[in-house]
C-alpha cells in the first residue's frame, strides 16, 4: 500500500465528483486538513532532531526522532480516513455504474493502490472491462495531469490494454488481457437508459510478468536527517 509521504496532487479541482452537502465537504476538508497539520509537525520534529544531532546531542535527537514518527503516522491515518471517505461518496452505489471506478478526490498512490485492489477484485469475479474516471488535468497544477499517467503505467504493469474514452476524463481498461482496438462508446448510465456495444477487440495475447516495483520508502523526504541521525539512534 502507499506510504504516508503521499505527492499532494489529486484529481480534479473539486475531491467530489457529484452534487454533495456542505456538511459532507467540511469533513473530507477536515481530515485532509488534520494529515496537513501533522505533516508539519512531522517536518519541524525531523529538523530539530538533525540540529540536535549536529551539536552533539543524540538523546534529544532520537526523542525529536521518535515524537516526529508519531506524527508521521498520524497524518497517514487522517489521510486514510479521507481517501476512504472520498471514495464512498463518489462510488456510491447508483452514482456510477457498476462497471466504473472514480477516482476523484484521491492522492495519486491512494488512487493507484485503490485501482489495483479493484482491478484483481474484478478480474477474480470474471469482469471483462472497467471504465477509471481520471480527470480532464485541466485543476492539475501547471496543468499537467498526474492521476492518467500513473492509471495507464499500472496498466502496463498488469499486462492490462487500455484507451482513452470519448470525454477524455475517462479511461477504458480491458481485464483479459486483450488488446482494446478502440475507445468504446461512453457506458449506461446508472438509470440504465443509455445502451451501447461492446469494443472490438484483437486475438487474446499472452499478459507479461509484471515487474517487480521497488518498495516505496516509508520516510523518503527524511532521508538525510535519518542519516545524520542513525549513529546516535544506534547508540542509545
Amino acid at each position: 500500500m502507499a506510504s504516508s509521504a503521499i505527492p499532494l496532487e489529486r484529481l480534479g479541482g473539486h475531491a467530489f465528483n457529484h452534487r454533495t452537502s456542505v456538511e459532507l465537504e467540511e469533513e473530507y476538508d477536515r481530515l485532509r486538513d488534520l494529515a496537513r497539520a501533522e505533516a508539519e509537525k512531522k517536518k519541524s520534529c525531523f529538523d530539530r532532531a538533525h540540529e540536535a544531532y549536529e551539536r552533539g546531542d543524540g538523546a534529544e535527537a532520537k526523542a525529536l526522532s521518535n515524537e516526529g514518527k508519531r506524527h508521521q503516522a498520524k497524518q497517514a491515518e487522517y489521510n486514510k480516513q479521507a481517501a476512504e471517505f472520498i471514495f464512498r461518496e463518489n462510488n456510491a452505489m447508483g452514482r456510477i455504474a457498476e462497471d466504473t471506478i472514480d477516482l476523484h478526490g484521491l492522492f495519486v498512490e491512494e488512487a493507484e493502490d485503490i485501482l489495483e485492489d479493484r482491478i484483481r477484485d474484478a478480474q477474480a469475479r470474471g469482469q471483462s472491462h472497467l471504465h477509471v474516471i481520471v480527470g480532464k488535468g485541466n485543476h492539475s497544477t501547471g496543468g499537467v495531469r498526474k492521476i492518467k499517467p500513473r492509471v495507464e503505467q499500472l496498466c502496463r504493469e498488469l499486462g492490462l490494454d487500455y484507451a482513452t474514452e470519448e470525454n477524455e476524463g475517462r479511461i477504458y481498461v480491458d481485464l483479459g488481457g486483450n488488446r482494446v482496438e478502440a475507445p468504446p462508446p461512453l457506458p449506461p448510465q446508472p438509470d440504465g437508459h443509455q445502451s451501447h456495444s461492446r469494443p472490438q477487440k484483437r486475438p487474446h495475447r499472452p499478459r507479461p510478468e509484471r515487474p517487480q516495483r521497488p518498495q516505496r520508502p516509508e520516510e523518503p523526504e527524511d532521508d538525510g536527517i535519518f542519516g545524520c541521525i542513525k549513529a546516535c539512534c544506534t547508540v542509545m
